[in-house]
C-alpha cells in the first residue's frame, strides 16, 4: 500500500502513546503499526457542521449550540454531587449537567466566555439538559465538521484510551505520512470510476470536509479492498484453470438412454441449465472445478448422477464422498435405482462395510469393476485406490475439511478428475463469489413441479396441547413426525427443556405410537438402527437433536415440531424444515418458542413464516449475523475486511469483479505499465498471503 519502513514504525512512537499504551491498543485493537492506525476506520461520524439555536433542542437528540456560561454551581454530597453549567445564546438557557469526573471542568469553564457545545439532549429532574456534553471554547474553532467516532473497548477506556485518544494519534499519525501514501490503483480506473485519490480518501475517511466527501471516501476505500480480494480469487482460479488439464469426457449415449427411457420424472428449468453448464466443463480440456447450490428438496442428486453418467462412458470412474452415513446410505439407494438399467455397477463404503466386502471392493475397485464408489470418510482411506478416477462429488462440502477432500481427489491416475461440490446451504450470492471465487457456481433455484410448500407457524408453550392434537391427527393418517431439540443436557442457567425430558413428556402423550430418539453421543451403529427404523416406518415420531438436519430423505414425514426454534440460526431452521415436503401430502413446520424472545429471534421466526425461498433467508441472515459468522470464517482471516462488507456492498463486489475480470483477460500478468501498481500491490501482499486455495 505505502512505504514499507514508515509505515510498519511501532505505534509506540507516536507522541502521547508509548510503550504501555501500544500494548493495549496491540492486545484490544490489533493496532501495532502506522499502517495499522490509519487503516482503522471510523464507524461513524457526528455531524458538528451546524450550530443550533438553544429554543430548537429535541429530547433525545445529538445537537450542537453556541453560547456563553452564564453561572456555575456545584450540588450534592460526595458520590451524589454534581456539576451544572448554565449555557445561554439569544434564543433560550440550557443546563450541561457532569455527575462525576468533573474537576477538570470546574477548571476550565469561565463565566462569560463563549463555548460551543456538543452531546445528547436528555432529561434531569424534568428539565432538559445536556449530559456529559464536549464543550470547547468559541475561538478554538472546533465546530464545523464531522467528527469521526472509533470503536474501542472497556479496557481501553479504563486507560483513557477512548474515540478522542484514537482520533489524536490518528491525526499525528496523517500528518507524518500523508505526502507518502501511494496510489494503489491505475489511473484509468480512477479516472473511469470517478474515485479520488487513495491520499484524498484516507485523509477524508478519518477527517472528511463535508458529508459528500465521507461518502466519496468510504466508496473509493470499499472499490480498493474488493478490488484486490477478487484480484486475489480470480487470479487463482485462472492459474488453476490453466495448471490443470481434465479428462475431455464426449456427449453421452448412457446419458441419452437413462433420459429417454429411465428417468422417473421430468428435470425442472434449472436442473437442465446446470446439466449443460457441467457438461460443458467437462466435455473441455480443463478440470471442471464447480460449485452446484440448490436449496433443499432441488434435485442436487439427479443432476450429479447425469454429471456421472458421462463420465461412466468415458471409462472412468466416480466417488462420491458424504459427511453421514446416513445420507451415504440415501445417495446408494437412489443412484442405485437410476443404475441398475443402465448396467452400471454401484457400490458403498462407510464405516459401518463389513471386511468381507471391503475386501471385495478394494479389489474390484482397484480393477476398474465399481464405475460409482458411494461413501463416507472412508473413501480417503489409503486401501481406496481407484483404477481411473474421472469425477469427483462431495455432498454438503463445509462438513469436510481442505486435507479430507484433497486427499480424495489426488486418488488420481493420468490427470487430476473433475470436481463437483454440492452443497444444499444457501448461500448469498456476494458470499459466494468471495468464498467460492475460484469455483464456477451454479444455481438450482427451482423446485420439482407439483411439491407442495411447507406451511410454517409459530407457537409458543401455551399451544402445546393443540400441537399434540394436531401430531396425533397426523400419525393417524399414517404419516410421520421429527421433533428437534437443541440440547442433549438440560442447561443450568437457561430455561429449556433437553432432548431426554422431551422424549419422556411425547411418551407419556403418545403411549400407544412407537417412538425413535436420535442423539449426537450415541454410538453409530445404534443411530443407523434408529435413523433405518424411522425411514423404514416401524417408528411414527423421531425425537432428535439437529444430527437430522442435512440430507434425510423421508416422504412419509410430513410435520416437523423444532423445540426452542429461538435457539437455532436461521441457516439452520431452513435446512430443518427442508427434511419435510418431500412426499405429495401437505407438509407442516412447526417453530415452538418460550412467549418473550429477543428482537433477533422474532426477525428469524417471522423471516421463516413469512418465506421459503432459501436465498431470501441467506440474504436476511448475512444481513443479520454478518459473512464471519454466518460462514464460521471470523477467525480464519478469509473474511477480514477493514471497511467493506458484504450484506451490504453486494452491488459493489459484482462491479468490481466485472472490472476485475476484464483486467485479468487483457492482461493476467500485469507486465502493462498501466498496471504496475497493482503488481507492486502483489508483491507487497505475498509476504502475508493468505492461503486462498483452501477456500473450496
Amino acid at each position: 500500500m505505502i512505504k514499507e519502513t514508515l509505515f510498519n514504525t511501532k505505534i509506540e512512537f507516536i507522541k502521547g502513546v508509548g510503550p504501555i499504551k501500544a500494548s493495549l491498543l496491540n492486545k484490544e485493537l490489533s493496532l501495532f503499526t502506522y499502517g495499522d492506525l490509519i487503516q482503522y476506520y471510523p464507524y461513524r461520524y457526528e455531524d458538528r457542521s451546524k450550530i443550533s439555536k438553544i429554543k430548537d433542542i429535541r429530547l433525545d437528540s445529538n445537537i450542537q449550540v453556541c453560547g456563553k456560561i452564564t453561572k456555575t454551581k456545584k450540588e450534592g454530597y460526595k458520590k451524589n454531587s454534581r456539576y451544572i453549567a448554565t449555557l445561554k445564546d439569544s434564543s433560550g438557557v440550557v443546563d450541561l449537567i457532569w455527575f462525576k469526573g468533573f474537576s477538570w471542568i470546574e477548571k476550565k469553564l469561565t463565566l462569560g466566555v463563549f463555548y460551543v457545545v456538543f452531546g445528547k439532549i436528555s432529561l434531569y429532574k424534568n428539565k432538559i439538559c445536556f449530559t456529559h456534553p464536549d464543550i470547547s471554547e468559541e475561538n478554538k474553532k472546533l465546530y464545523g465538521y464531522f467528527k469521526p467516532k472509533y470503536s474501542t473497548t472497556e479496557v481501553l477506556k479504563k486507560s483513557y484510551i477512548n474515540s478522542v485518544f484514537i482520533e489524536n494519534i490518528i491525526k499525528k499519525t496523517l500528518r507524518l505520512t500523508y505526502n507518502k501514501i501511494e496510489e494503489t490503483l491505475p489511473d484509468e480506473i480512477i479516472s473511469k470510476e470517478n474515485l479520488l485519490t487513495k491520499k484524498k480518501a484516507v485523509l477524508s475517511v478519518h477527517f472528511p470536509k463535508d458529508k459528500e466527501f465521507i461518502s466519496k471516501a468510504i466508496y473509493r476505500l470499499k472499490f480498493e479492498e474488493l478490488f484486490y480480494l477478487q484480484l486475489k480469487i480470480l487470479s487463482l482460479k485462472m492459474k488453476k484453470k490453466k495448471k490443470f488439464e481434465g479428462y475431455v469426457f464426449a456427449k453421452s449415449l448412457l446419458l441419452s438412454d437413462f433420459y429417454k427411457k429411465h428417468i422417473p420424472f421430468n428435470l425442472t428449468g434449472a436442473q437442465k441449465r446446470v446439466v449443460k453448464e457441467c457438461y460443458k466443463d467437462m466435455c473441455s480440456k480443463k478440470q471442471m472445478n464447480r460449485l452446484i447450490q440448490g436449496d433443499v428438496g432441488s434435485g442436487k442428486t439427479v443432476v450429479a448422477f447425469l454429471c456421472m453418467l458421462l463420465a461412466v462412458e468415458g471409462k472412468t470412474q466416480i466417488a462420491l464422498m458424504s459427511p453421514t452415513e446416513v445420507l451415504a446410505n440415501q445417495h446408494f439407494n437412489s443412484i442405485k435405482n437410476y443404475s441398475i438399467p443402465l448396467g452400471i455397477r454401484v457400490e458403498i463404503l462407510t464405516g459401518s462395510t463389513k471386511i468381507k466386502d471391503r475386501k471385495i471392493i478394494f479389489q474390484d475397485l482397484k480393477n476398474g469393476k465399481v464405475d460409482i464408489l458411494i461413501g463416507t470418510h472412508a473413501l480417503i482411506e489409503k486401501k481406496v485406490v481407484f483404477k481411473k478416477l474421472g469425477l469427483v462429488v462431495i455432498d454438503e462440502q463445509h462438513k469436510f475439511g481442505v486435507a479430507q477432500r484433497a486427499s480424495l481427489w489426488s486418488k488420481k491416475n493420468r490427470l487430476f478428475p473433475h470436481v463437483l461440490v454440492m452443497t444444499a446451504t444457501p448461500i448469498p450470492r456476494t458470499l459466494a463469489l468471495t468464498l467460492y471465487g475460484d469455483l464456477d457456481v451454479s444455481v438450482i433455484d427451482e423446485l420439482p413441479k407439483g411439491r407442495k410448500k411447507i406451511k410454517t407457524f409459530h407457537r409458543n408453550e401455551n399451544a402445546r396441547l393443540k400441537v399434540f392434537g394436531f401430531i396425533n391427527r397426523t400419525i393417524k393418517k399414517g404419516e410421520q413426525v421429527y421433533i428437534v431439540y437443541p440440547l442433549i443436557e438440560e442447561s443450568k442457567t437457561q430455561d429449556y427443556k433437553d432432548l431426554m425430558d422431551g422424549y419422556k413428556s411425547i411418551k407419556r402423550a403418545f403411549p400407544k405410537t412407537p417412538i425413535s430418539i436420535l442423539h449426537g453421543r450415541m454410538k453409530s451403529e445404534n443411530k443407523s438402527f434408529e435413523m433405518k427404523r424411522f425411514v423404514g416406518g416401524n417408528t411414527k415420531i423421531l425425537i432428535s437433536t439437529t444430527v437430522i438436519e442435512v440430507g434425510v430423505d423421508v416422504s412419509k414425514a410430513t410435520v416437523m415440531v423444532i423445540e426452542n426454534a429461538e435457539r437455532f440460526g436461521l441457516a439452520q431452521l431452513h435446512q430443518l424444515r427442508g427434511r419435510i415436503g418431500r412426499g405429495k401430502e401437505q407438509s407442516y413446520c412447526i417453530l415452538m418458542t418460550k412467549y418473550e424472545l429477543s428482537s433477533d429471534a422474532k426477525k428469524r421466526i417471522d423471516a421463516l413464516v413469512k418465506t421459503s425461498d432459501g436465498f431470501k433467508i441467506a440474504d436476511i441472515d448475512l444481513q443479520m449475523r454478518g459473512p464471519g459468522n454466518l460462514m464460521g470464517t471470523q477467525q480464519s482471516g478469509l473474511l477480514n475486511l477493514l471497511i467493506a462488507n458484504l450484506s451490504e456492498d453486494g452491488l459493489l463486489l459484482l462491479k468490481v469483479r466485472e472490472i476485475v475480470i476484464r483486467l485479468l483477460e487483457k492482461d493476467p500478468r500485469f507486465l502493462n505499465q498501466e498496471n504496475q501498481r497493482i503488481l507492486n500491490q502483489i508483491k507487497k501482499f505475498r509476504s502475508s498471503e493468505l492461503n486462498w486455495s483452501r477456500i473450496s
